[in-house]
């Protein structure tokens, strides 16, 4: 007898029915199924030739683990683990012959990529009590090994992360170039905005790496003389040919106590900002363009009279915008003795800056809603996750010269020649 009939299945106002996702999940379920069939045999036939005393072979399949569900990108699948086993009996212990798949680790009940993916929407402004409900439309209502503790956990390999990474021996390394700032986030209701320090170097083969990183209540000489202590406490001796930073007199007075050879070079995007807030609105952009004629001078000569044509137009009536340019002249042009390729990555410490835009987005997101801890954390773990995407200093080749202790004349390396004339 035929059954037909008009009723539908009931389904619940909040569910989405997606035939094509189900259908996407089916087949990767399947697919899934193979590759893990097809690591097994794999894993047997390479040791085919392994055979026991009566011509049995040694290694064979041996049916498969309980069910489990794997949660990925399209949801949760359900799998079951292909088992091996050895027939060899008598075989010691630490010898036996085990299989491991690499598709499918053992206790694995997430792939990779959404491990990597939790933390990332965390940091985005993501509350952890939030991830079912945010991923349920792509994983599935019930959205397993999803809860806040699993979160939690994952958020707590953070803290081993920073705690291995701050132990770590810098004996065996030189940096070139150091650049560092001090942002400020608020976190939570606390009174005191917290200061977090940060140092970035060039390592010799023009790859840039964080090296320091602390947090504190503010960018005073004594926080950053502990943060430079700490770093040649772990090993690195070698001081840098030249530091970047903005006007903050606590780092470069804590520099010079550390690492006393080393130059100072001033932020340009920073002092730029300082000299604009001396000057009315509707200047700015006159005065934005005499500023880039110095900063951008093809000489330190050249920059040198842009600077006193600078001053020269603005002394009488804004005395105290010339005042916060000349002041610092010698470390705003610290730049033209190294290399013209690195001129653009010395006059400004904004690789850092950049960093902490993602933070200050998931503090207002979640209304402010991070402890010191975990704001010191979640930049930590950005900073990691931005170096993996920083460029390469250019001229990487004149990165030896200036370790030798050469130093650039107008971005260009001095030679015999050019010196004799000059004498």
């Amino acid at each position: 007898m035929k059954n037909d009939t008009t009723i539908l299945p009931f389904r619940q106002s909040e569910t989405v029915a997606d035939p094509l996702t189900e259908l996407a999940r089916e087949g990767a379920r399947r697919m899934l199924a193979e590759a893990l069939k097809a690591e097994a045999d794999a894993f047997v036939a390479s040791f085919a030739d392994e055979q026991l005393e009566d011509g049995r072979q040694r290694i064979v399949r041996h049916g498969f683990g309980p069910e489990r569900k794997i949660q990925t990108g399209i949801g949760a699948l359900d799998v079951q683990r292909p088992k091996v086993r050895d027939r060899m009996a008598t075989a010691d212990p630490a010898e036996r012959i085990r299989f491991t798949s690499n598709i499918l680790p053992k206790w694995a009940r997430r792939s990779v990529s959404l491990d990597a993916l939790l933390p990332v929407l965390y940091l985005k402004g993501i509350s952890t009590g939030d991830f079912q409900d945010a991923l349920a439309a792509i994983m599935g209502p019930d959205a397993p090994n999803l809860s806040p503790s699993v979160i939690s956990r994952l958020t707590a390999g953070w803290q081993a992360q920073y705690d291995t990474w701050v132990r770590r021996d810098l004996s065996a390394r030189n940096y070139v170039y150091i650049w560092a700032d001090g942002v400020y986030l608020q976190a939570r209701m606390e009174e005191n905005a917290e200061c977090i320090l940060v140092i970035i170097g060039a390592t010799p083969e023009g790859k840039k790496e964080l090296i320091g990183f602390q947090v504190g209540l503010r960018e005073s000489t004594q926080s950053w003389h502990e943060l430079l202590t700490d770093i040649k406490g772990r090993g690195l001796s070698i001081p840098p040919k030249i530091a970047v930073g903005d006007g903050a007199m606590g780092f470069w007075n804590a520099l010079d106590r550390a690492f006393p050879d080393t130059k100072h070079q001033r932020c340009w995007v920073h002092k730029v900002k300082n000299v604009l807030n001396c000057f009315p609105k509707q200047m700015a952009p006159a005065v934005k363009s005499d500023l880039n004629d110095i900063q951008h001078a093809a000489s330190r000569k050249e920059a040198e009279d842009a600077l006193d044509l600078f001053s020269e137009k603005y002394a009488i009536k804004y005395p105290k915008g010339v005042a916060c340019l000349t002041k610092d002249k010698d470390a705003m042009l610290a730049f033209f003795d190294f290399p013209a390729e690195h001129w653009g990555h010395l006059r400004t410490s904004n690789p850092i800056e950049s960093v902490f835009a993602t933070v200050r987005h998931r503090t207002v997101r979640t209304k402010g809603a991070l402890s010191q801890k975990t704001a010191k954390l979640m930049v930590f773990t950005l900073i990691l996750a931005a170096s993996k995407k920083w460029l390469r200093l250019k001229g990487r080749n004149q990165l030896p010269k200036v370790i030798e202790g050469i130093t650039f004349k107008n971005g260009v390396e001095p030679t015999s020649d050019a010196e004799n004339r000059a004498a």
